[in-house]
């Protein structure tokens, strides 16, 4: 059904955008290949840091490091299928867009939804582990303060700092990214020179009657630890979110997150092998701050301080990432008409401020419900982590399902960028994904998290149904959909290329 107004399409209705609607609602071209290394590096560094050694309790140092290889996998083809269509829709909306292309507006916002969650999630989870380094730090020098005190205070930078600008946010990620990777050489350094690395400390976790030290509980646990896992690589894939505000998407999105990531194989592999191998894998599986536990083991309590507050950069880099990361993902929601319209509005410095400022109030409230129901007392980083990764691996499965259809929806689409494993590395990436989807469901602890998480989808599913399906407009990621592959960079074509031949004149 169509009038000038608006078009009915698959169950949801467009309305003709106001006028000066994508003018209030633009992004400048600020990043080049390297400006996208930094950012993907900077949102996952943090791994390294903090949360994957969570995982060491349930599988051993031998259970994580076949989950580490088996997510590496996942990672590599995942980013190879990402690239092809981040290159083919050269607009903000990443996940929600491939889904969106491939499975309608339901499947478009149940992605979408997803990626959402997994970020906003995923930046709690930073500022939760950062405040406790933080505290750490200034403990030593007989400063501390409360828990919630430390979060509001790094909200707020952090949503100072990618208000600032996008080209400010790139070169920050940069120098943040080469900072982190100077502190974890220094710490690989001290570690193998101090003396204070064994291998039996790998292995120290008790086996079970019957199990060997490599795989104290058998083999089993490996699945329940895949979400620790990918801690040392969640984030990498938000590249795609970046397409409008880098200068060369099609080619400089697959180049940064493939290089990206073997940058983090790297690091993730030798942070592996040297914190437990210095603390011991039982001891730092209840760590908070593993690396500042494993400068604590090598070096003088002042000295270990002293690098832990550098240490302390890695966190902050991820920070700073993954606020990027929901901020555009919401914007993308917004502009369509998914989320409130005006969440997608971007200001004089063309960064979507009130979208970055009410992904950080729902972050902050989730971490006070945990606290007040008892989580944060131990294993809150932990509980806040599994609703990042869930939400992570429900998006992973999606776009990989969208990848093998857009191959045979949009055969002709142009593809300026090819998957080299095609659509069996994208069937492989989403195998791993639904397995530790499953994983998750299996393991006891986590289901707190995925029963929350539900009743999330549950609202906004509601909601979209009664509101949001009828509000839509024809932003880039819409009219790709529409077109069948036909519209591309909107930057090019324009923002309102379809207003015309959908509603007609004016």
């Amino acid at each position: 059904m169509t009038d000038h107004g608006n078009t009915s399409v698959s169950g949801v209705t467009y309305t003709r955008a106001e006028v000066g609607y994508f003018e209030k609602r633009t992004l400048k071209r600020s990043a080049g290949v390297w400006g996208l290394w930094g950012l993907g590096i900077a949102a996952v560094v943090s791994g390294d840091f903090s949360g994957w050694n969570l995982g060491l309790a349930t599988s051993g140092w031998g259970g994580m490091v076949i989950a580490f290889i088996i997510v590496v996998i996942m990672y590599f083809a995942m980013l190879f299928s990402i690239g092809e269509m981040s290159a083919a829709m050269p607009h903000t909306g990443g996940a929600y867009s491939f889904a969106r292309a491939a499975m309608g507006p339901w499947g478009g916002f149940v992605t979408g939804l997803a990626e959402t969650i997994e970020y906003v999630a995923t930046t709690a989870v930073i500022v939760y582990f950062s405040a406790g380094y933080a505290n750490g730090i200034t403990a030593t020098f007989g400063l501390q303060l409360p828990t919630w005190v430390w979060w509001i205070i790094l909200y707020i930078v952090f949503i100072a700092l990618n208000t600032a600008g996008a080209s400010i946010s790139f070169k920050f990620a940069v120098v943040v990214s080469i900072l982190s990777i100077a502190i974890l050489a220094v710490f690989t350094v001290a570690a193998l020179v101090s003396g204070a690395f064994s291998v039996e400390h790998l292995f120290d976790v008790k086996p079970d009657a019957g199990q060997s030290a490599f795989l104290p509980h058998g083999a089993f646990p490996i699945l329940l630890v895949l979400p620790f896992a990918m801690w040392f690589f969640l984030g990498i894939e938000e590249l795609p979110l970046a397409a409008e505000e880098a200068h060369n998407p099609a080619k400089d999105i697959p180049k940064a997150g493939i290089v990206g990531m073997i940058t983090l194989v790297i690091c993730g592999a030798v942070v592996l092998l040297l914190n437990p191998g210095v603390n011991g894998s039982t001891k730092l599986s209840a760590s908070g701050e593993p690396l500042l536990d494993g400068f604590r083991a090598i070096l003088p309590d002042g000295l270990a301080a002293i690098l832990s507050a550098f240490a302390l950069i890695g966190l902050l880099a991820s920070l700073q990432g993954i606020m990027f990361a929901y901020g555009r993902n919401m914007y993308s929601l917004s502009r369509a008409g998914y989320y409130p319209k005006v969440l997608s509005l971007t200001g004089a410095r063309q960064t979507p401020w009130l979208a970055l400022i009410v992904g950080a109030v729902i972050g902050f409230i989730a971490m006070i419900v945990v606290d007040l129901t008892g989580g944060a007392t131990g294993s809150g980083g932990a509980i806040v982590l599994n609703i990042a990764v869930w939400g992570a691996v429900l998006s992973y499965l999606l776009q990989m399902i969208s990848f093998v259809v857009l191959r045979r929806k949009f055969p002709k689409a142009h593809r300026p960028y090819r998957s080299p494993v095609g659509v069996a590395g994208a069937v492989v990436a989403g195998v791993i994904a639904a397995a530790t989807f499953v994983g998750f469901l299996l393991n006891p602890p986590f289901l707190p998290a995925i029963a929350a998480i539900a009743v999330v989808y549950v609202v906004m599913l509601g909601l979209f149904a009664l509101f949001g399906r009828q509000q839509l407009v024809l932003s880039p990621e819409e009219e790709y959909a529409l077109s069948g592959g036909l519209h591309g960079d909107p930057q090019e074509e324009g923002y309102d290329a379809m207003e015309t031949e959908v509603f007609g004149t004016k």
